[in-house]
């Protein structure tokens, strides 16, 4: 897909391409909600992101594209309160839906997931994303201002509440009231500016070893228990498929979830870790029977692991993670 010619004007008209300099545009591929391109104009190089109206899953998935609006002010809210942990955003047309964004070169910025899935783990790195994490919390919980910005209840039903727990649900009859309640409480619990899809895919190594946050498309004044939850899931997961690095994905896993406690300030930790521990046994399965599996848990027996440990703990959900901890350690064999 080429740069629109709407979008090519508007670059012109911010000043960002003159008029007669030649642009090269390249579709960046990987996501499934977005268009996203690079875009090379004389010696300028940026990035322009819009949003789609279908997402590319199996699934039907529609979802509105005033989305793209709320990740472009997430990352200007947390560029201002957390400086260097997301991309500096250079224009934007809230009509067109889409906006302009830093380029940030491959050369010194690695993709975590793709070092996890290669089974290059740094523990200390999962530390730092904890640290960030719990700052961008801690720094926006209990803004009444910044909340006003966010009124996105409703694409965060449609993004993250309903495709992950109410369709596992669906799913799952005899956990369906359970994680519907699940979904009711996330969604009326309003705390901090929360990401919402803080997963490895998501999340740059930067030159200093900071991570940087990315497609922030689900941004929602909310629970902060489900950004920690969301990507916890993540460092079970991947010792599915990078089974030679689970016991440090599994320490990776302890030290994140200690940087981000360490950082509550704005509630009881205990109160903060016990919504962390509901949610993440119900992301695990949401994440083999969803509506957006993840694309490496592949077989039937990886699925059949994945619910083993979830199903009873979205039944009778623990009050720490160290008992997910422990579940998930038994049953991949890492303890």
């Amino acid at each position: 897909m080429t740069l629109p010619q709407q979008i090519v004007s508007r670059l012109r008209d911010f000043g960002l391409v003159v008029s007669d300099t030649p642009i090269e545009a390249t579709r960046l591929t990987g996501g499934v909600s977005s268009d996203i391109w690079k875009v090379v104009a004389g010696d300028r190089v940026f990035c322009v992101k819009r949003a789609m109206a279908q997402l590319a899953v199996k699934e039907e998935w529609f979802a509105p594209v005033e989305r793209n609006r709320y990740e472009r002010l997430w990352y200007e809210t947390v560029a201002a309160r957390v400086p260097g942990v997301a991309p500096r955003v250079l224009a934007y047309d809230d009509d067109a839906m889409f906006f302009v964004m830093d380029w940030l070169d491959p050369d010194d910025h690695r993709l975590w997931k793709s070092e996890l899935m290669a089974g290059r783990v740094d523990v200390a790195f999962a530390a730092e994303v904890g640290r960030a994490l719990v700052a961008i919390h801690a720094s926006t919980a209990g803004d009444a201002e910044i909340a006003d910005l966010f009124p996105t209840g409703d694409l965060f039903e449609a993004l993250r509440l309903d495709p992950y727990l109410r369709a596992t649900g669906r799913r799952h009859p005899t956990l369906a009231e359970r994680l519907n309640e699940l979904a009711d409480r996330t969604a009326s619990t309003g705390v901090a500016l929360v990401h919402g899809d803080v997963s490895p895919k998501n999340i740059m190594i930067g030159p200093a070893g900071r991570p940087v946050f990315l497609d922030a498309e689900c941004g929602w004044y909310g629970d902060p228990a489900f950004d920690l939850a969301f990507c916890l899931n993540h460092l079970l997961l991947k010792c599915l498929a990078a089974p030679a690095a689970g016991r440090e994905l599994m320490a990776a896993f302890d030290r994140m979830g200690e940087a981000y406690r360490a950082g509550v300030t704005w509630e009881p930790v205990a109160d903060l870790e016990a919504r962390t521990a509901n949610l993440l046994p119900a992301l695990l399965l949401a994440r083999v029977d969803g509506k957006s599996p993840v694309e490496y848990v592949t077989d039937d027996t990886a699925r059949d692991r994945v619910r083993r440990v979830a199903s009873p703990l979205v039944a009778e959900p623990p009050a720490a993670l160290e008992a997910i901890r422990v579940a998930w350690a038994r049953e991949t064999g890492l303890t």
